[in-house]
């Protein structure tokens, strides 16, 4: 197959998966062509300054996939199937549906480039030529000391994300949030933890707390754990306790259940959520960066609203490797620096030709 019959084989499929956000076979070329130098480098030498070169995948490649989202994994698939390489996914020992399902929805050609299993044979860390570990930073520690050397190494480790509201006084952005912080329980590096808003932040909370019980409604979050379950109500009863008392907190809850909680802090310290659509909103301070302590180091993504351009220049003092506007948070597009660095050029490797000069 070319690159661009890959491309179309893999947008067709992935139209299938809502949570990709509409991948489509020239968004796919596109990304080619921007990391790469040409659309078609992988299927030929073709012209690369004074000479030609031609992109070879590293092969195989091995994704070792955490629990939290299947959508990371799917990224990582398709760009591993776009340049044609041999993927051996190493899934959570309880599986990822997703995964499995968009495999067996490829044509017998991609099929045959991807095998799948729960634990993970020597055999594979011995043979990768790039290893792709997404999870915790104790995880990505421990695959990078396995990493053979000469084998390319790419981690994915702990990241957090969080939006921002620069001027928004009727709330028309707080249903957008909600859908951000409620996709994938708020699991991935992309969900928002806090959302920091100029202006009255604790009517934004109210208004926020009424869009994620919408959410709800239409996208009921599903059971949690029992460990998360205690999580929830641990966080719910420490921040009920301070609003008891504290005119600055308060605390808005799904009645009945642990399905979403929105807590509002005056306190502008960046919050962690214990996840499962909990999130925090906090008045803009004049020093976001400070805010953020240690969580400024591990800044994924950040949510702007309105999505101008000044807007963008202030968030990227966060040192995120994305700014989008509030409500596409969880549907990167292909062409996004993930880390911050590109995502196919280190799964190349180059030839070049240089021809008699006639």
């Amino acid at each position: 197959m070319t690159t661009t019959d890959r491309a179309r084989a893999l947008a067709t499929v992935a139209g299938e998966f809502p949570l990709l956000g509409g991948i489509t076979a020239d968004s796919l070329r596109e990304t080619v062509r921007l990391e790469l130098g040409h659309p078609e480098i992988l299927d030929g030498f073709r012209p690369y300054g004074a000479h030609f070169s031609k992109a070879i995948p590293r092969s195989p490649l091995l994704h070792v996939l955490s629990g939290n989202t299947p959508h990371a994994g799917l990224q990582s698939l398709i760009r591993g199937l776009l340049l044609g390489a041999r993927n051996r996914m190493k899934l959570p020992s309880a599986g990822l549906p997703e995964i499995e399902h968009f495999v067996q929805a490829l044509p017998e050609a991609l099929r045959g480039l991807v095998e799948l299993r729960t634990d993970l044979p020597e055999a594979w860390m011995r043979e990768a030529a790039v290893v792709i570990v997404f999870g915790s930073d104790e995880t990505v520690a421990h695959f990078r000391r396995r990493t053979p050397g000469g084998a390319v190494f790419e981690p994915h480790p702990h990241r957090v994300s969080l939006g921002v509201i620069f001027h928004d006084p009727a709330g028309t952005s707080a249903p957008l949030a909600a859908a951000d912080a409620a996709a994938f329980n708020q699991k991935g590096c992309l969900s928002p933890h806090d959302f920091y808003v100029a202006g009255d932040a604790r009517r934004y909370a109210g208004q926020l707390a009424a869009a994620m019980a919408e959410y709800e409604r239409q996208d009921p979050r599903g059971p949690v754990t029992v460990a998360e379950a205690a999580e929830i109500a641990n966080m719910r009863a420490n921040y009920r306790f301070r609003a008891a008392s504290d005119p600055r907190v308060q605390l808005w809850e799904s009645p009945g259940s642990s399905a979403w909680t929105v807590i509002y802090e005056e306190d502008p310290w960046f919050a962690a959520s214990c996840l499962n659509r909990v999130i925090f909103v906090k008045p803009l301070p004049d020093d976001l960066p400070g805010a953020l302590g240690p969580a400024g180091d591990v800044v994924a993504a950040v949510g702007i609203w309105p999505a101008a351009p000044a807007h963008a220049e202030t968030a990227a003092t966060l040192h995120p490797s994305r700014i989008c506007p509030l409500g596409r948070m969880q549907t990167p597009p292909a062409t996004w620096h993930q880390e911050g660095r590109q995502n196919l050029a280190p799964l190349v490797r180059w030839v070049d030709f240089e021809p008699n000069l006639v």
